[in-house]
């Protein structure tokens, strides 16, 4: 809580002035509250853990409303972080409605993190999950950066996505009314494929019953 006037313990303080940014130097509180008092402002206590403290001579209600207006841009600039879960032989329509739900995510404006999870037998083959989250890397590329590429933790592996700036962002993925539309073709051939390019057996990886 920001204390001001009589409110302010400590018995010496540095001052400022806020109008001008002037230093007034150390001073009692005493003296430095009548001094902001006699030109119709208040003493604010800014940087309490200094050595005096700082405080600065200014219009309280003036300066709470500054704070209020930074700290809500400060809120507004924080980038929110979403998440979207894949597996790793999620169905190719599944697959498009995860990425068409990341991509809005993005172009809302949030960070995305991408996280495929690993069940039964899939933990003996965790190179299929890399497969696929590079391969979501790369269909979101149009509208995201890559600020960390897949990593291994736990039984999941992880990346997180931030969003290219607006004028750059092109979608693949859309939504209208709740469907998919313009969808590539994807089939779970192509999984078994790198399968394959891994010297993995694919039946090997079908989630357990």
């Amino acid at each position: 809580m920001t204390r001001v006037n009589e409110h302010i313990r400590e018995p010496k303080v540095r001052v400022v002035l806020g109008s001008t940014g002037e230093q007034l130097g150390i001073m009692s509180t005493r003296e430095a509250v009548d001094k902001a008092k006699s030109i119709g402002l208040d003493l604010v206590e800014v940087t309490a853990k200094a050595d005096p403290p700082v405080c600065r001579i200014c219009d309280y209600g003036k300066y709470k409303y500054e704070q209020s207006k930074l700290k809500k841009n400060k809120v507004k600039a924080a980038p929110k972080m979403k998440e979207v879960k894949f597996r790793v032989r999620t169905e190719e329509h599944d697959y498009n409605l995860k990425c068409s739900r990341a991509e809005k995510f993005l172009d809302a404006g949030s960070k995305v993190r991408i996280q495929l999870q690993f069940r039964g037998r899939e933990n003996a083959h965790r190179e299929l999950g890399f497969v696929v989250l590079n391969r979501v890397a790369e269909d979101l590329k149009g509208i995201a950066n890559v600020d960390q590429p897949p990593r291994l933790a736990g039984r999941a592996v992880a990346m997180i996505l931030s969003p290219l700036p607006e004028s750059q962002r092109v979608l693949k993925f859309k939504m209208v009314h709740g469907e998919l539309i313009e969808e590539d073709d994807f089939e779970d051939d192509d999984l078994d494929e790198a399968a394959d390019d891994l010297g993995i057996d694919p039946s090997m990886i079908e989630e357990e019953s």
